[in-house]
Order: structure tokens, then C-alpha cells, then sequence
């Protein structure tokens, strides 16, 4: 399983709840790109339409540039494949107030590219002072580790 594409803002943004695994519905040429690490998921989301999950606002830049078919667009939405209890579960567990679905990683796995997406609750602003806070101590208790040894 290799890692091909993290969200590194979803922890630090985001309490994760649950995780779970998709497949995604891509084009050749898209899949050439990401299993090529050309893939960013910085600033997705994924949304619910018409009881379907969508990997949005994730880029996935051109495998050639100069050879990029012309229909391609590197923001179009990924359909999500989940089966039809598991999305029924989400859109029910979404309806809370302040849960939502974030991506966290994309990967492969048995040579298909899966994504795994958490159900989440936003932080608040102290939330993420706390978070930092708690890094900065954890920091300072290792180095202070290192140089009594």
C-alpha cells in the first residue's frame, strides 16, 4: 500500500471521527497522473449529490502537458464507489450540524487507487491552540530526551 497523496490539514482542521475506504471513478489519463504522484488534496471536500459522494476541488495536474486530452480539467469532480448502504449511512451521519466528510489520503492498494476520507467535526480556533501547544511540549520533552543521553 503506497502513499501517493495526503491531505496534511485534515488532522490539524478537523476532529476525525470514522474512516473509510472508496474506490474512485477516474479516466486513463488521470490515472496515469496520480499513480505518477501528480495529485493534490489540498482544500477538497467531498460532497453529496443526488445520493452520491463526490471527491470535489481536488487537483489532479496533467500526466503530459502537451499531449492532455482537450476535454481534460484537472478540478473535475471524482464520483466516490461506495456501496449503496455504506452512502446512505454517511448522508444520514453528515445531516448532524458540523460533521462532515474530509479526504485524507489517496493510495494504492491491490494496484487500485483508493481514497480514504474520515467523517469529521471542525475544530474550533482554541481547539487548534490546544493541538499546537500539545506538539510544542511533545517537541520539547524529546529533545530534552536526546540531550540527557
Amino acid at each position: 500500500m503506497s502513499n501517493l497523496a495526503t491531505n496534511k490539514k485534515a488532522t490539524f482542521n478537523y476532529f476525525l471521527l470514522d474512516k473509510y475506504e472508496a474506490g474512485l471513478v477516474l479516466t486513463g489519463h488521470e490515472v496515469r497522473s496520480i499513480k505518477d504522484g501528480r495529485i493534490s488534496l489540498k482544500g477538497s471536500f467531498i460532497s453529496i449529490r443526488q445520493g452520491e459522494l463526490f471527491l470535489v476541488n481536488a487537483l489532479i495536474f496533467s500526466f503530459q502537458p502537451a499531449n492532455k486530452p482537450t476535454n481534460f480539467t484537472p478540478e473535475r469532480p471524482k464520483k466516490l464507489l461506495l456501496q449503496k448502504k455504506e452512502i446512505k449511512s454517511l448522508i444520514s451521519k453528515t445531516k448532524e450540524k458540523g460533521v462532515t466528510l474530509v479526504p485524507l489520503k489517496v493510495y494504492l492498494k491491490r494496484n487500485k487507487i483508493k481514497l480514504e476520507f474520515a467523517l469529521a467535526k471542525g475544530k474550533k480556533k482554541w481547539d487548534k491552540r490546544e493541538a499546537i501547544k500539545q506538539k510544542d511540549i511533545k517537541r520539547r520533552i524529546n529533545r530534552a530526551k536526546v540531550y540527557t543521553h
